[in-house]
């Protein structure tokens, strides 16, 4: 079992900033996310979406919607992962989540994904 634990989400006006971070513990250790890492978002009514992601083999996938606003980064090796957020918009406002796989996949996609953490909520204001 690999406890994923998001924070730094909150309420912020649009133009604000925020960063969000990602760790994770299996049996009361810190866990590596040696595979697909990445950030994906849900907002109410709407399918989980990836907003951007590590795929397996290291390479980075942005939403076409969040480029230029949005950056991923992760520590070397990865035992956080972090997710800065400049430009806010109100349709960026959603619970995002930090999702990997504990194998090697093709795709970084929410389907493909066996862990989780709970979430943390950004709400963007106009």
């Amino acid at each position: 079992q690999v406890n994923v634990v998001e924070t730094g989400g909150g309420s912020v006006q649009a133009g604000g900033s925020l960063r969000l971070s990602c760790t994770a513990f299996h049996a009361a250790s810190g866990y590596t996310f040696n595979y697909c890492v990445g950030w994906f978002r849900q907002a109410p009514g709407k399918k989980r979406e990836r907003v951007a992601a590590f795929n397996s083999d290291g390479t980075i996938e942005y939403a076409d919607s969040v480029k230029g606003r949005f950056a991923i980064s992760a520590d070397n090796p990865k035992t956080a992962l972090y997710l800065q957020m400049n430009s806010l918009k109100p349709e960026d406002t959603a619970r995002y989540y930090c999702g990997a796989t504990s194998f090697y996949s093709s795709y970084c996609l929410p389907e493909y994904l066996n862990i989780w953490g709970k979430g943390t909520m950004v709400t963007v204001s106009s």
